[in-house]
């Protein structure tokens, strides 16, 4: 098996406008792309890196918008970004609310073993040094270390400097926004 880098991204927050604690992205006209996205998701591509997105979507189970919904609203980041000759390895989401105690909701690790096994199933391996979590909330920083993955907090959505005192774990690297964690990245390799 190959050895490679992955990067396993948070969606709301890091690859879009955060929607606020208490919202959701419900629409594709409520999905906007945070600035410098595009860019730092090409960078990774361009050096060699498996990109998947994980991301807890619990809305659908709290009956604030559909399943169908959702999947009309990847389908069009999907096609957003292939028009951009970026492609996502995977997107993987647990549509559960907290009291249903499922393995998928993070920060379990059941939506990255899922993508791990996709990977393993096409002869790659990841490679944990190569290898990171990216997030905008506490949630995802456990989630990665839970799998061993190095871990980034970005700012452009839940999480803020100034709550550090509140945080139970923390982050290998912070930056302010996805284009600055490629840069994190890039220079590590």
């Amino acid at each position: 098996m190959e050895k490679i880098g992955v990067v396993f991204l948070d969606r709301d927050g890091v690859i879009n406008k955060y929607p606020g604690d208490k919202e959701y992205v419900k629409s594709w006209e409520e999905f906007h792309f945070l600035y410098g996205i595009k860019s730092a998701l090409k960078e990774l591509q361009k050096n060699g890196f498996k990109i998947f997105i994980i991301s807890n979507q619990a809305g659908v189970a709290k009956r604030i918008y559909s399943e169908k919904a959702l999947n009309k609203i990847t389908e069009n980041m999907l096609n957003e970004l292939r028009k951009n000759r970026i492609k996502i390895d995977g997107v993987y989401y647990c549509i559960h609310q907290e009291k249903d105690n499922c393995l998928c909701r993070k920060p379990k690790t059941g939506l990255l073993d899922k993508a791990i096994s996709k990977l393993n199933s096409e002869g790659y391996c990841l490679d944990p040094l190569k290898s990171y979590f990216i997030g905008d909330t506490i949630r995802d920083i456990q989630t990665g270390k839970a799998r061993g993955l190095k871990t980034i907090l970005v700012f452009s959505g839940k999480e803020k400097p100034e709550d550090k005192a509140t945080w139970q774990v923390l982050p290998d690297y912070t930056a302010l926004n996805l284009s600055e964690a490629v840069k994190i990245i890039l220079n590590k390799i």
